[in-house]
């Protein structure tokens, strides 16, 4: 049985597969949402233990959902992880800013992210 649930808010395909395959070998259960809206849906019916957020999403980006998610009072205490390519100066503060609490930039190390969800989940 899994110890924790994650989801996992990613528009390319590729890159859930990656995780999916990497967080199940390590015993969590794992949602996928593949924009904004369908993760909301999600949320509604099951709050996760931790969510990872890319930031550079079509229509709602994962900035302003991770703003969102943390207005609601009931998700407020829920860790987010921004996953994302944006690596430019600034980039990691506005992150930051939006309401995450951690930051993991693309592309991931496979070998330190089981690690990464770890220590955060702790917190």
């Amino acid at each position: 049985m899994p110890s924790h649930t994650i989801l996992y808010i990613e528009d390319n395909l590729e890159n859930r597969i990656l995780i999916r395959r990497i967080l199940t070998a390590e015993g969590y259960a794992v949602l996928e949402a593949e924009h904004a809206n369908q993760a909301l849906e999600i949320i509604r019916d099951k709050v996760p233990d931790l969510i990872l957020m890319d930031i550079n999403m079509p229509e709602i980006d994962g900035y302003t959902l991770t703003s969102k998610i943390k207005s609601l009072p009931e998700l407020a205490d829920v860790p987010i992880i921004a996953l994302t390519a944006n690596v430019m100066k600034g980039d990691r503060e506005r992150i930051l800013q939006a309401g995450c609490d951690d930051y993991i930039h693309k592309p991931i190390d496979v070998d330190q992210l089981p690690l990464q969800i770890a220590n955060c989940l702790k917190r």
